[in-house]
């Protein structure tokens, strides 16, 4: 049973003092207990009634709550008998630690509480352990090795009823089961969704499942966990359990066997991942060889190994392109190269490029915070090419991210940061040395933008934009704030909009009739702007120089 299912029994008495945003906890058991260290006694999700009289002064509050939350018990349930009001101190405590806290009336005793609990409790267990052990047996018999997770799946749609899916850090479909009339997938749109409100709860430290209503439906949401020591170092990279139902109100029978459901699908993440150790080694190989300036014909034999490898059938000179990704987090204690090299591999799965199982196409090095992709793009007939040459349907650095890129800020929290970076293609090993730094270049463009997630590609490099990050910070800041800054204050004086107007005007080439048109003013009121603008920056929109100042002074800030 559920916490919540004891504020809706009005007999009991309980009265909610905090800890509402827990209520989904399973009770297992219950216990009461005055004692001041009842830890030996406790195994985890107990109700854990209490008369206060182990509580002789304020501090002793804190003591005794984080004793319980890191037994696990599911709520505390505190007696008003003897102190009257719950003390505040312990309000606070169970604050802290996330814990559930009721105050119970006087005139109910704990002895009713205590048999409604066991009653629900044992029901439940009655019901469902003989159909648990069943299913038990059947997974474990199904499992990874005898179909990977789609033959689990199955089992939960046969036996139970359930739509379930496998998702990716990012919402990509892995896996899903199917029902009768209805189909495994589940829309991009929806599995983003899923992904970011799984990565979010991650990082908050919530306890799994995390349950997450979408229109009419609700979906609960188990963490299939990595073996990484630090949160940060699993997060971007694990994979979770997508189940149509609201496991809020499941018996702790269906909940194991959930959980054991997630297990067995860990085991075969393990797999996958360590399918692609060949893929990466060849990938550390040619990185090695390029970044050590090895010569172009001994990258080229490296080169017609990994070929067949990465794109089997299509020949051993496709073209190549160089995506180079970095993770960063804030004190710097939590490698980022392995996560990026990970999130790497999620990101380039692309269908409608690689074929059917993208995922065996990818070739992905990490060193340091760093990870870089070698990717190879299948020659694409072309009409319109001269001299019997192909063209190649390259990655674009925004297409990348766009799908991603919010379950991604979510899984990076306030603390990590995601930038990334991608060359043009190259034909040829000659090239790769210039992809690889082309790339790099294009990643510190992306560092030096705002957000989480942030991208740039090839194209780029060849604007302006290429010198922006590498201005240092204290001349950006002078050369903004002298340009800027009086418009800024007229702006806030006098609701003027100088600074909008001013990027229009510049985004229009100077055109009067086009500026006009598109901030709907009389040109007249235009030129008495632009007017304005001159008058307090001392420049002439007129000059070239001054009209390439402002719009740098624009881009920096």
């Amino acid at each position: 049973m559920r916490l919540r299912a004891l504020l809706d029994t009005g007999t009991l008495g309980l009265r909610l003092l905090g800890g509402e945003e827990e209520l989904d906890r399973t009770v297992r058991g219950v216990m009461t207990t005055d004692l001041r260290d009842p830890s030996r006694y406790l195994s985890g999700g107990e109700l854990v009634l209490t008369g206060l009289a182990w509580r002789r002064e304020p501090e002793d509050s804190e003591r005794f709550v984080r004793i319980l939350a890191a037994a696990g018990v599911a709520g505390l349930a505190a007696g008003e008998a003897e102190l009257g009001a719950v003390p505040e101190d312990l309000v606070a405590a169970c604050a802290r630690h996330r814990l559930p806290l009721f105050s119970v009336v006087e005139d109910v005793s704990f002895a009713s509480i205590t048999e409604y609990v066991v009653r629900q409790v044992s029901g439940e267990r009655a019901g469902d352990l003989a159909a648990v052990v069943d299913r038990h047996r059947r997974l474990m018999t199904s499992g990874p090795a005898g179909g990977g997770p789609e033959a689990v799946l199955e089992l939960l749609g046969s036996d139970l009823d359930l739509r379930a899916w496998v998702l990716s850090p990012t919402g990509r479909q892995i896996a899903g089961s199917t029902l009768a009339g209805s189909g495994p997938e589940l829309p991009a749109e929806t599995g983003a969704r899923l992904a970011g409100e799984h990565l979010a709860a991650s990082r908050t430290g919530r306890r799994g499942p995390y349950r997450l209503p979408l229109g009419s439906t609700t979906y609960s949401l188990f963490p299939i966990r990595g073996n990484g020591r630090d949160l940060r170092e699993t997060v971007l990279s694990d994979w979770l359990l997508a189940v149509e139902a609201d496991a809020g109100d499941w018996a702790e029978e269906r909940l194991d066997l959930l959980h054991g459901v997630t297990q067995l699908i860990a085991v075969e993440r393990d797999r996958r991942d360590a399918a692609r150790t060949v893929r990466r080694r060849l990938a550390q190989e040619v990185l090695e060889l390029v970044q050590t300036g090895a010569a172009p014909a001994e990258i080229a034999a490296r080169l017609r190994v990994a070929a067949p490898v990465l794109l089997p059938g299509l020949g051993t000179a496709p073209h190549w392109q160089v995506v180079v990704a970095r993770v960063e987090w804030a004190g710097g204690d939590v490698p980022g190269g392995p996560v990026a090299q990970t999130l790497l591999e999620e990101v380039l799965v692309d269908p409608g490029t690689f074929g059917p199982d993208p995922s065996d196409r990818i070739a992905v090095a990490h060193t340091g915070d760093e990870a870089v992709a070698l990717v190879p793009l299948p020659a694409v007939p072309d009409d319109d090419t001269r001299d019997g040459h192909a063209s190649t349907a390259g990655l674009q650095a925004d297409a990348l991210l766009a799908a991603v890129q919010e379950p991604l800020t979510r899984g990076l929290g306030d603390d990590g940061r995601l930038t990334l970076g991608v060359s043009a293609s190259v034909h040829s090993a000659e090239g790769l040395r210039g992809a690889l730094e082309e790339a790099r270049h294009a990643r510190r463009v992306a560092a030096a933008r705002p957000g989480r997630v942030c991208a740039a590609g090839h194209e780029e490099l060849a604007s302006h934009v290429l010198l922006l990050p590498f201005v240092p910070d204290d001349v950006r800041r002078a050369f903004t704030a002298r340009l800027l800054d009086p418009l800024r204050d007229y702006d806030r004086r006098h609701r003027a909009e100088l600074i909008p107007t001013l990027e229009a005007f510049l985004d229009c080439d100077g055109s009067w009739t086009r500026c006009a048109t598109r901030l709907h003013l009389h040109v007249n009121t235009l030129r008495y702007r632009v007017g304005r603008i001159e008058q307090l920056t001392g420049r002439d929109l007129a000059r070239l120089e001054d009209k390439l100042d402002f719009f740098l002074a624009l881009r920096m800030s």
